[in-house]
């Protein structure tokens, strides 16, 4: 079996995976890093959301072997020093969570968001950009609250 090499949060890290293991399997299973979730192994809810060298994919997709190298973060990566990444606390202090499953997800494609389009989102644009990432519980409004919010302290 292929041993593969990444950067995870900062940390050099490598494992023998299958040819046909998932990044997020790869993420959870092998490294123990249980924020990023599995909610629908179709590329679909985007729960599953991180980011590659700087850019959010979604990791039910991504083979590991195919990462081979690469620098990967994580929400579990977002926090410096016990402080909360500024997009961690948005959601925090605007309620931009209910059951929490989807809000990694949505951390780390907020994030991607901001770092592409900038730190004026209006709601129109925040909302389109999140239709890969599906929330069952909350109505979307404090998400997006929160992602505006968060945007303006990065």
């Amino acid at each position: 079996m292929p041993i593969v090499s990444m950067k995870v949060n900062g940390k050099e890290v490598s494992g023998e995976v299958e040819g046909r293991t998932l990044l997020v399997e790869f993420i959870r299973e092998g490294l123990g890093l249980t924020g990023t979730h599995v909610g629908c192994d179709t590329s679909q809810c985007g729960a599953c959301v991180v980011h590659v060298d700087g850019k959010a994919i979604k990791s039910c997709t991504a083979l590991a072997v195919a990462c081979e190298g690469a620098e990967v973060t994580t929400i579990e990566g977002l926090a410096k020093n016990g402080t909360l990444h500024p997009m961690q606390e948005a959601f925090r202090e605007n309620h931009g969570l209910q059951c929490g499953f989807c809000t990694p997800g949505m951390i780390m494609a907020a994030i991607d968001l901001v770092n592409r389009k900038g730190k004026k989102l209006d709601e129109a644009t925040v909302r389109h950009e999140l239709e890969g990432n599906i929330c069952r519980c909350t109505g979307y409004h404090n998400i997006v609250k929160a992602i505006q919010d968060g945007a303006s302290r990065m």
